[in-house]
């Protein structure tokens, strides 16, 4: 067991050379890490998650370096054309946009070119910061809207074992830019890692990004992920999690709307099961007048599992005309499961049309003993009902090729009762 975990300075020195102001940034940051150690649940934003008692719990030691990242052999998917990223274990490996116009797309490895970063309230970002050494940096030219979807595989290979990875990746448009991804978690380790990404995803005016995030089975890995998304005048950013899959996932989100007209779109479907924990905290800032922010998160929870939704949304004085709606809703299978939420309002203008809410229960009964009455059983009649909860997630996706795709990833096993 991992009581109290702390790295050396020394390390930062293997990572690679940097300029004295990085380094003293990677220092800084490390020393922070060091002095408060993993979140724990006296930490308002980890209340639900003690994370520093899961760490001490599940894992013996915690490596640093990784022997190799070479590329494992994986299935490309087939269901659709589309562009390719391939990341092994977070390194920047290959890419493909045949599709594309080579001139108007950039991808280079992994950039640290924001050291007045201060998210010094979250130590797994600080540690983040020290020792991120992989990644990527993709840009997208000016009046370019790509023409096909581009795919972010990210191959965690089968040697990773109780090792940290720490990575951190950006994505920019250009103005009246266009791009859809999906983020497709590939994993084949067997064994219990860490997995700590910082991601920013800057949208420039009257852009668009659609994003699909998405795991391909049930896995033991430990998964934090922080994001934060600028949004610029009349850009409009679509995302649809699918998160189920780690043993443990946190994703930490937030959306900055920085010009008028800016539209947010986030939701979420997950099936929990096992003993797994899963966990979506987002923070939506309205900052400007006239923007739109939508958030809608549905758990099914099973056996022993436990799920947590905690969302704010933050209006600022100026940001008259707001529109910002936020729902999560739970079904809970199981005595034994647990489903946290703490919505919150923040609102400092007047003219503005602000909602939120929560609800979690068990599964209807009578809506089981009428499926059972025409004939079905009763993992088969619950199986229905959590599938179609679920489903209304994905046929909010426009594209039927997409929403034939993940549905048919998703009710392949992640999506299955089991009863234990």
């Amino acid at each position: 067991m991992i009581e109290n975990f702390k790295i050396n300075e020394s390390e930062i020195d293997k990572i690679g050379k940097f300029s004295e102001k990085e380094k003293s940034f990677r220092i800084k940051s490390l020393n922070f890490f060091n002095t408060n150690g993993f979140p724990n649940k006296k930490i308002e934003d980890w209340k639900f998650s003690d994370f520093k008692q899961i760490i001490s719990k599940n894992f013996t030691k915690l490596n640093i370096n990784i022997e190799s990242s070479k590329t494992e052999e994986f299935q490309f998917i087939k269901d659709f054309e589309h562009n390719y990223i391939v990341l092994t274990n977070g390194k920047l490996n290959s890419c493909n946009f045949q599709f594309e116009e080579k001139n108007k797309v950039k991808v280079i490895d992994f950039l640290n070119d924001d050291l007045n970063n201060k998210q010094e309230f979250n130590s797994l970002v600080n540690l983040n910061h020290a020792l991120s050494n992989n990644g990527y940096l993709l840009k997208v030219e000016e009046n370019y809207r790509f023409k096909k979807i581009l795919v972010i595989y990210n191959i965690l290979t089968e040697n990773l074992n109780e090792n940290i990875l720490n990575i951190k990746n950006k994505i920019v448009l250009g103005k009246n830019s266009e791009l859809h991804t999906i983020d497709f978690e590939v994993n084949k380790s067997k064994n219990k890692f860490l997995y700590n990404s910082y991601e920013s995803i800057d949208l420039n005016e009257n852009s668009v990004y659609k994003n699909i995030i998405l795991h391909n089975e049930n896995n033991k890995g430990y998964f934090h992920r922080f994001k934060i998304n600028k949004l610029k005048a009349n850009s409009n950013y679509s995302s649809f999690i699918f998160p189920s899959g780690p043993k443990f996932n946190k994703l930490d989100l937030q959306f900055d709307l920085e010009g008028e007209n800016c539209e947010c779109n986030l939701q979420s479907a997950s099936y929990v099961d096992q003993d797994d924990h899963q966990e979506i905290k987002t923070k939506i800032n309205h900052l400007f007048p006239n923007c739109k922010s939508y958030q809608k998160v549905k758990n099914v929870l099973n056996s022993d599992s436990k799920g947590i939704f905690q969302g704010k949304i933050f209006v600022k004085d100026i940001a008259q005309k707001t529109n910002a709606y936020q729902l999560s809703k739970a079904i809970l299978l199981s005595e034994n499961s647990e489903f946290n939420s703490k919505p919150e309002l923040e609102i400092y203008a007047d003219d503005v049309k602000c909602s939120h809410g929560s609800t979690s229960g068990s599964i209807d009964e009578n809506s089981i003993f009428y499926l059972m009455s025409r004939g079905l059983s009763r993992k088969d009649s619950i199986n229905l009902l959590v599938n179609g909860f679920l489903s209304e997630i994905i046929d909010s996706i426009q594209s039927e090729t997409m929403k034939k795709f993940i549905k048919e990833k998703l009710e392949s096993g992640v999506y299955e009762y089991k009863k234990h």
